[in-house]
């Protein structure tokens, strides 16, 4: 893999492409900005898919994890039909405890030789977000360079050759992987106010989830966001990943 690199400000992200595969540990992970972006694609005819690693079922502190992964799991298939997704898979690895490994590489390789996507995006995976004090999640850090990992070991028909016998056939038509709303942004996606309030709709999808974080407003947090995303694109409102070229 190769990181797009530039000492200027943020480049657009390139969107000559048709398919994107959107991979995150959490439901509610894509809906902290790269919604919006998913949004805009889905609107100009591209298909996207959603798929999450975990079912989100140690994220409510008053929800048992058996109760929680079907209410999580149906707040996510919701928000992915406001901003237009065309399916949602979930994985069955663990909230809150992802490993990096050969099961994992191996789950997210297969997922991306069976949908042949040209992008892959997911969220940021490095120690911090941009002006947050606090460490970025553990599943997080875990999933993204399992998925870069991943996209390499999908290309490879001599990796996971067992896939290949059921039927899988090596892809290497993965273009590139952007992370949102990564500390160090190498492009953005502009936005319209329509793919900011389908982003903040997506959001509000996840009710049970937005309800136990007490007190804090995602429909504030979201534009100004999105604003200050503008700022450094040079755009009105915008979201920002960090791209690594494959």
């Amino acid at each position: 893999m190769t990181q797009s690199t530039d000492d200027s400000a943020p480049r657009p992200l390139p969107e000559d492409w048709q398919k994107a595969l959107a991979v995150v540990a959490h439901p509610d992970d894509l809906e902290f900005g790269t919604s919006s972006a998913l949004a805009r694609w889905t609107r100009q005819g591209k298909d996207v898919v959603e798929l999450l690693v975990t079912k989100g079922e140690a994220g409510i502190d008053t929800l048992a994890p058996q109760e929680c992964a079907p209410v999580r799991m149906a707040e996510q298939r919701a928000s992915a039909a406001v901003v237009g997704a065309s399916a949602v898979e979930f994985l069955d690895f663990p909230d809150g405890t992802l490993e990096y490994g050969l099961p994992l590489r191996r789950a997210l390789a297969e997922a991306i030789r069976r949908h042949r996507p040209d992008v892959v995006v997911s969220i940021n995976f490095r120690e911090h977000f941009a002006g947050a004090p606090f460490f970025n999640h553990a599943d997080h850090r875990v999933l993204g360079p399992a998925l870069l990992d991943a996209v390499r070991d999908a290309a490879n028909r001599w990796v996971f050759r067992d896939q290949l016998a059921d039927g899988a056939q090596p892809w290497q038509g993965v273009r590139f992987a952007a992370f949102g709303a990564a500390p160090g942004p190498t492009h953005y996606v502009e936005l319209s106010e329509e793919d900011l309030a389908a982003g903040v709709a997506s959001l509000d999808s996840h009710e049970a989830y937005m309800a136990a974080l007490e007190g804090w407003d995602h429909r504030s947090f979201l534009p100004e966001a999105a604003a200050e995303a503008g700022r450094l694109a040079g755009v009105p409102l915008a979201t920002v990943f960090e791209v690594f070229d494959t």
